[in-house]
């Protein structure tokens, strides 16, 4: 029997994986230009190319919701992230839009279930005093495929051409497939549940999930979130270097930098949580997400570096993530995380297609190339932000609501299984109150 891996090990290899899968979509909009160039795409098309990863990712998530939960965890993951590579690998043979989309939408239907399997991994094997760190752990992929990825495709791009970056990726990816399924064990310990309602009807299950008014709140949560982020990051490159006069050659420093310091800032908003709880931490990212936003996009302030703007909206959207991300892996039960995660991953794609197709009606492009139109973009963005820190401390406080009659029925002498959840104290961080 295969011994099971040491937590910083798991935790290398799914932060592993989701350093693969946000590579595979970091890296397509930055090199937006170059691609459109070599096939001959239009630039006012490069924006369905992105959508079509984000639509197929949607579609599986979705559908995943159905099976995800009665597969082991470590073979599913396997797939997906095999499939991710076929798609990845694709999108470096493409000879058009029409097959570039067909790639993009291979690696999308693949990479949206690869990230939902890999929280629902991480939910299962951490316990919840110290899911937040861990999830601050996972969750730097982010940072790092930004600080590596990014800056490592431009130049790869530059050398070799667009194909170099997808090629380079799917290796990567195969690689981590190969060391997930050597290195993680069989994980069917959700399965209990799931074989004692093996005679249920799937489509009942799923209804019951998406009919608890806290799930449907951290669905909106992933929602708005996203809106916020997305109304801006497919344009960001174009809005610093037309806009603001950023150069294109040091474009990749602006990936580095900033990654690099948000990295370190999620690693430290990750601890953060589990001491002072996700709300009070989300309200740091959405305060200098607010800020960024209006004196970044809105009503840009001269003399203020590109630098300071790239990099304090890459931190303050990390920190919001990492919290409604470590509140999220609380809302469902253990037999249904992976169908949670294929929801809300579905949720998440869509909310990032519609917010870029949002933006991209919102904006106008001048005959100097600068984009007219981010002013209401990002006061559309301020908007989402400080409705989703609302939406954040209602999932809290439900949470806190939730472990406190738990915790009332044993000390009366229940049964205790009032829910399946964690332990009432996970709820909320221990040693402080809810803010509710």
């Amino acid at each position: 029997m295969q011994n099971a891996p040491s937590e910083r090990t798991l935790l290398f290899l799914i932060a592993a994986v989701q350093f693969v899968n946000l590579l595979d979509f970091m890296v397509v909009m930055p090199l937006g230009p170059d691609f459109a160039v070599a096939l001959g795409i239009p630039m006012s098309d490069i924006g369905l190319i992105g959508g079509s990863y984000t639509a197929a990712a949607a579609v599986s998530g979705v559908a995943g919701a159905f099976f995800l939960d009665r597969f082991d965890r470590r073979s599913a993951l396997a797939v997906a992230m095999l499939g991710l590579v076929l798609g990845t690998a694709a999108g470096g043979l493409a000879t058009g839009l029409p097959s570039l989309l067909a790639a993009r939408v291979l690696a999308g239907a693949f990479g949206g279930p690869a990230t939902s399997i890999a929280f629902s991994i991480v939910a299962d094997a951490i316990p919840p005093e110290r899911r937040g760190k861990a999830m601050g752990v996972v969750m730097g992929a982010y940072s790092l495929a930004a600080v590596l990825g990014v800056p490592a495709g431009l130049e790869l791009a530059r050398r070799g051409g667009f194909q170099a970056p997808f090629f380079a990726v799917a290796a990567l990816g195969l690689a981590v497939a190969g060391l997930a399924r050597l290195l993680l064990p069989s994980m069917r310990g959700h399965l209990a549940g799931a074989r004692a309602r093996a005679e249920e009807d799937a489509l009942r299950e799923l209804r019951a999930l998406v009919g608890r008014p806290l799930v449907l709140l951290s669905y909106a949560t992933t929602a708005v979130m996203t809106m916020a982020s997305f109304l801006v990051i497919p344009n960001i490159s174009a809005y610093v270097q037309h806009n603001l006069g950023y150069p294109r050659e040091q474009l990749g420093l602006l990936y580095l930098v900033g990654g690099a310091l948000t990295f370190v800032v999620m690693r430290t908003a990750g601890a953060l949580i589990d001491r002072i709880g996700a709300f009070r931490t989300s309200l740091v990212g959405a305060t200098t997400l607010v800020a960024v936003l209006y004196a970044g996009f809105h009503a840009y302030v001269p003399g203020l570096p590109v630098l300071v703007v790239f990099v304090a909206f890459m931190t303050g959207t990390a920190i919001r993530n990492i919290s409604h991300g470590t509140l999220a892996s609380k809302v469902p039960l253990p037999s249904e995380r992976a169908r949670f995660g294929s929801i809300q991953s579905a949720v998440d794609h869509l909310s990032s297609a519609l917010a870029a197709f949002l933006a991209a009606r919102m904006l106008h492009e001048l005959p100097d190339q600068r984009l007219d139109g981010m002013g209401a973009v990002a006061a559309l963005a301020i908007a989402f932000t400080l409705a989703s820190s609302c939406l954040i401390f209602l999932i809290e406080r439900h949470l806190a609501l939730g472990a406190s009659s738990s915790a009332g029925a044993a000390r009366a002498g229940g049964t205790g299984l009032v829910d399946e959840r964690e332990s009432p104290e996970s709820a909320t961080p221990a040693g402080r109150p809810s803010p509710g």
